[in-house]
């Protein structure tokens, strides 16, 4: 007969956790990721300052992301910290969750499509996680590119048809970055030449995600969709550039005012 050794997070670990009891010196927790393991929040650890009520900022039920104070390996108690945490360090960890469920929602469409056992799609899951960081991120690669960025994890070929499948109804996330041009021409067919000088800066295959909508003489909306920040501005500057350079060439003026940029839709 063996026993089953409690897997227990690591001091300054960041970690999310369900609250399951407030007492007036603290709140009782359940570790997400730990098997329901509990944890202990001091009322002293819930915020900043003298707190009269502890259930004013947490409630029963609710999720929090925490920072492992303490571990206690032989009594298995855990402390935790509420105030200790960062907007920045709470932001990465609801993202890490995030991505963690579609990844499990993602593997169990392979093992459904695949006919996968248990054994197979646990096998499945360690061969990602020895290229990924995520499964979530390994089927966002497959979606973006194609599907031999797995090849080296050799997979059998039921399951790189099911991964296929899977991956083909990923909506990918993007961004877009968007502003307004404000643009003159002084010759006397000056709106033609506007017109002609923005319809060939996006008629280039290359800028096949950008779009340019007018909006009332003078001004244009120029819009760049890619799939994250750093690849739409790319895209963005040398458009602007060639833009102004054919403009003035023209002696017309050019201005350009930046818009809201925003994530267009998630994966």
């Amino acid at each position: 007969m063996s026993t089953e050794i409690q897997e227990l997070p690591e001091q300054g670990e960041i970690v999310l956790a369900t609250i399951t009891k407030i007492m007036d010196h603290g709140a009782y927790v359940n570790l997400d990721e730990y098997n329901g393991l509990q944890g202990f929040v001091h009322v002293s650890e819930i915020a900043p300052g003298w707190i009269r009520s502890v259930g004013k900022y947490v409630k029963e039920g609710e999720k929090k992301v925490l920072l492992v104070k303490r571990v206690d390996i032989e009594r298995g108690e855990v402390d935790l910290s509420l105030k200790q945490v960062s907007n920045d360090q709470k932001k990465k960890k609801l993202l890490e969750v995030k991505k963690h469920e579609k990844g499990k929602t993602l593997l169990q469409g392979v093992k459904e499509k695949a006919n996968l056992s248990d054994v197979e799609l646990e096998k499945l899951e360690e061969n990602i996680y020895s290229k990924y960081a995520s499964v979530y991120d390994a089927f966002l690669s497959v979606a973006r590119t194609d599907i031999s960025v797995l090849d080296e994890l050799k997979l059998p070929k039921k399951t790189i048809e099911a991964v296929k499948e899977v991956c083909s109804r990923i909506k990918l996330p993007s961004v877009e970055i968007r502003g307004v041009l404000e643009l003159s021409c002084p010759l006397s067919n000056g709106i033609e030449v506007i017109k002609d000088i923005l319809l060939k800066s996006i008629s280039d295959g290359k800028n096949s995600n950008v779009k340019i909508s007018y909006l009332g003489a003078p001004k244009y909306r120029l819009s760049v969709i890619a799939q994250d920040f750093k690849s739409a501005e790319k895209i963005m500057k040398p458009l602007l550039d060639e833009i102004q350079k054919k403009i003035e060439k023209q002696h017309g003026t050019f201005k350009f005012t930046r818009e809201e940029s925003k994530k267009t839709r998630e994966a």
